[in-house]
């Protein structure tokens, strides 16, 4: 069994997409430089690698600010500004998991019930037992449910219909499991589909009515939507997210059916946002203490700890932050806030020249040290 604790290194992600992307370099904008060229310099690079723009976000103990580097549309000079919304991946999880919890605080989700107690019938079969997952397992990724991404992101017709939660659980589930519930971890976005049936299960709502109610509203997150099936856009002021598939030129993916990441990484954000979310989550003004507390406790993750939907991350100038990272072909992004309160949101774009997910993380350090 996995031994919890409270300790150093997380990125999570919706997907490792796949095959190679050949972008344009574009030159960064001195005019979005205020002073943190360590910040600007990682970012540059980013865009020098093929990537096609780049933007940090955050907040310090005196003032807000930001930089970018590239474009946000290929074929103009239009940086990414820190309101421009972004695809934001398994930044998502952390919402999830905060609405989840909340149900624990008002008495109508146990974290170590079985998740057969509140959506029955539907993880069985091929090895899966619901009476043997909790719901604390879901969170953190110790379920051993197989992802069920790579078939989809496999699926030249995905991003063409909506699909029903209950679809990509079993996808997932055609899968044999990792291991016995309990026994490893192992990155699950199958588990945190399951976990979006369920709030919809005890409360009787659509879970993106669940998260703006909980957490959108109640924060001042006008930024940030939690789009329904079908709709595919970004609306408002945004960045353009490119992707080239296997063999493929540059492409624009910017649209995107929402439900294919459905709870496991769906949202649409912005720099401002986000970094307001994850400063309430981690100063006590979503959950209660005990459950902070529960959401804090990591278990060991190959290299990483990782707790209820969000990670501990330990910084070179040290310290800890906690946060959580997303990646989905078009953007990778990453979050993440001090136990001082310092935050920093990182979003790039496209994929480098050689295929590779920019170092959002890097970016993210840097900004907080």
């Amino acid at each position: 069994m996995l031994t919890r604790k409270s300790t150093r290194v997380v990125a999570g992600s919706l997907a490792v997409a796949l095959g190679c992307v050949a972008t344009v370099p574009a030159a960064a904008d001195p005019r979005h430089d205020h002073g943190h060229t360590d910040v600007q310099a990682v970012i540059d690079d980013f865009v020098a690698d093929g990537a096609p723009g780049a933007m940090v976000y955050a907040q310090d103990r005196h003032h807000r600010w930001s930089v970018a580097s590239g474009t946000r549309e290929l074929g103009t000079d239009r940086p990414i500004r820190p309101r421009d919304r972004v695809r934001v991946a398994s930044n998502t999880k952390m919402f999830v998991a905060a609405v989840v919890l909340r149900l624990v605080q008002d008495g109508e989700v146990e974290l170590d019930a079985p998740v057969e107690e509140y959506v029955p019938g539907l993880v069985a079969g091929n090895g899966y037992d619901g009476t043997k997952i909790t719901v604390r397992q879901l969170l953190q990724h110790t379920s051993g449910m197989a992802d069920y991404v790579a078939d989809v992101l496999a699926d030249p017709d995905a991003n063409n219909h909506p699909w029903r939660p209950e679809e990509l659980v079993a996808i997932g589930l055609s899968h044999p499991p990792r291991f016995a519930p309990g026994d490893g971890w192992a990155y699950s976005n199958t588990g945190y589909i399951v976990l979006g049936l369920i709030v919809e299960a005890v409360t009787g709502n659509d879970l993106g009515d669940e998260i703006s109610d909980r957490l959108i509203r109640p924060l001042g997150l006008g930024s940030t939507t939690y789009p329904e099936a079908g709709d595919k856009r970004i609306r408002g002021p945004h960045a353009h997210g490119y992707y080239a598939f296997p063999g493929q030129p540059v492409t624009d993916i910017t649209e995107l059916e929402p439900s294919l990441p459905g709870a496991a990484g769906s949202l649409i954000s912005t720099g401002p946002d986000l970094t307001r979310f994850v400063r309430a989550l981690l100063s006590g003004k979503v959950l209660r203490p005990d459950l902070l507390r529960e959401m804090r406790t990591t278990v060991e993750a190959a290299g990483y700890d990782y707790g209820l939907g969000i990670g501990e991350i330990s910084l070179p100038c040290g310290g800890t932050a906690w946060g959580h990272a997303g990646n989905l072909p078009g953007y990778d992004t990453f979050t993440a806030v001090t136990e001082d309160g310092r935050s920093v949101f990182v979003v790039v774009n496209g994929r480098l020249a050689d295929g590779r997910a920019a170092n959002v993380w890097k970016a993210a350090e840097t900004a907080l040290c």
